[in-house]
């Protein structure tokens, strides 16, 4: 049986339309250990690779281990969005800023 978690991440995985050989490929973690924390209960990821799937599909890794939300909040997006922020280089960065000041403006 399925944890939350699993349920959490078979529904986000299959919202993107990955397979398990996708979801594998652009976290870096093996398909087999996608399968078993989608379909086992024993599974206990650790942060580093929450943060991984959760890169990949959108979401802040708190998503993952919030028992009480069912589905991604803008809080959760927001925490992914912000984590893939600090990932540009300063010039992509700068663009993005740009970008947020014009709608500020409006």
């Amino acid at each position: 049986m399925a944890t939350r978690l699993g349920e959490k991440l078979y529904e986000l995985r299959k919202e993107r339309k990955f397979t398990l050989d996708k979801l594998a490929e652009l976290s870096g973690l093996s398909k087999s250990y996608i399968w078993e924390l989608e379909n086992r209960e024993s599974q206990r990821p650790s942060a580093e690779k929450l943060t991984a799937l959760a890169d990949v599909l959108g979401v802040g890794a708190t998503y993952f281990i919030e028992e009480d939300v069912r589905e991604p909040e803008e809080r959760h997006l927001d925490e992914a969005f912000f984590r893939n922020y600090q990932k540009l280089e300063g010039d992509s960065k700068e663009q993005l800023r740009k970008i947020l000041e014009t709608f500020k403006k409006k």
